[in-house]
């Protein structure tokens, strides 16, 4: 085996990256520079902010590079500079040609938070949950010009709990991916890997999140009311009318009852929740927000607007 430390370029921009980048400071591999996206505006003030992967890398006085395209010859031969032996590429943003994926020495890998081929794309964690996967997990894959259809180098299952949201399953895989990254840098440095290639015809493509995805339709089963739910926490929140107020939905649970009213009829509201009527079956609302005030339990909520929340008034 070799035991000559890699020189990494590691390119990523969210948390989950930053799980990755963290990681790989603890070996004895040595990241020469980091990629990141350049710097948005976040907050009520619209300050630009650095992306997580950038604040961690500045943290150990790492090189950052911020370039809005990697497609031009300069932004290339900046890279191909670094004398890098390989580059990971986690959660980046940016689509990297031809060239720079024959750049590094051992090429380019990814850390993908699903079991390839299945969901390829933007937003695994939230398709598999949406979908009603029971496991998830990541895949370490050699890069190639497609989306997320390079030969796998290893993987990793995770089991979707019951209770998972995308915002708790994405950090169990954060930290799983940064496990599994680490474990797979030896044996490639070795060149002791026997990569798969994927099987196209088991691919699936987890589409990146709209925002207008979160509106519940009432008319769905409950079961299917409850996965979107937990697959659009932390973000984009499903919502609902209620009134003429948006009401957002943190989470829900199904109730057990079998119902025969209009689908968006609210059933009861208690202590337990506020249970309303679906497609199929009825769930019951645990966690919700009113404009202008915070997402709280149902009971909280119930103090100030009970009347709001009558048995008979529709949503939606």
């Amino acid at each position: 085996m070799s035991d000559t430390p890699l020189r990494i370029v590691f390119a990523g921009t969210p948390e989950f990256a930053a799980e990755s980048l963290a990681a790989v400071l603890e070996t004895e591999h040595q990241v020469v520079a980091v990629y990141t996206q350049p710097d948005r505006p976040a907050g009520r003030g619209r300050k630009l902010r650095p992306s997580p992967v950038k604040a961690l890398a500045l943290e150990h006085d790492l090189p950052v590079y911020q370039p809005l395209s990697l497609k031009d010859a300069e932004q290339q031969q900046i890279l191909a500079d670094l004398n890098a032996d390989l580059m990971i590429v986690v959660a980046y943003g940016l689509l990297l040609p031809q060239a720079v994926l024959d750049t590094p020495r051992l090429g380019c890998i990814n850390v993908h938070a699903s079991l390839l081929p299945r969901w390829r794309g933007a937003a695994p964690i939230h398709r598999a949950l949406l979908a009603g996967d029971i496991t998830t997990g990541i895949t370490i894959m050699q890069m190639d010009a497609g989306l997320d259809t390079g030969d796998m180098l290893s993987k990793a299952e995770c089991t979707i709990e019951n209770s998972d949201t995308s915002g708790t399953l994405h950090d169990r895989l954060a930290v799983l991916g940064a496990q599994l990254l680490v474990e797979t840098l030896a044996p490639l440095a070795a060149g002791t890997l026997s990569p798969e290639p994927q099987d196209g015809s088991l691919a699936t493509y987890a589409h990146k999140l709209e925002k207008q995805e979160g509106q519940i339709d009432w008319s769905l089963p409950a079961e299917e009311v409850v996965r979107r739910v937990r697959g659009f926490n932390p973000w984009p929140v499903c919502f609902t009318q209620l009134g003429d107020d948006n009401l957002r939905v943190w989470s829900a649970e199904l109730d057990e009852d079998s119902v025969s009213y209009e689908a968006g009829t609210i059933l009861a509201a208690d202590g337990k929740g506020v249970r309303v009527a679906c497609g199929e079956g009825s769930v019951r609302l645990t966690q919700l927000q009113l404009p202008g005030g915070k997402a709280q339990p149902v009971k909280n909520l119930l103090n100030a607007h009970k009347e709001r929340f009558a048995p008979g008034v529709r949503l939606g």
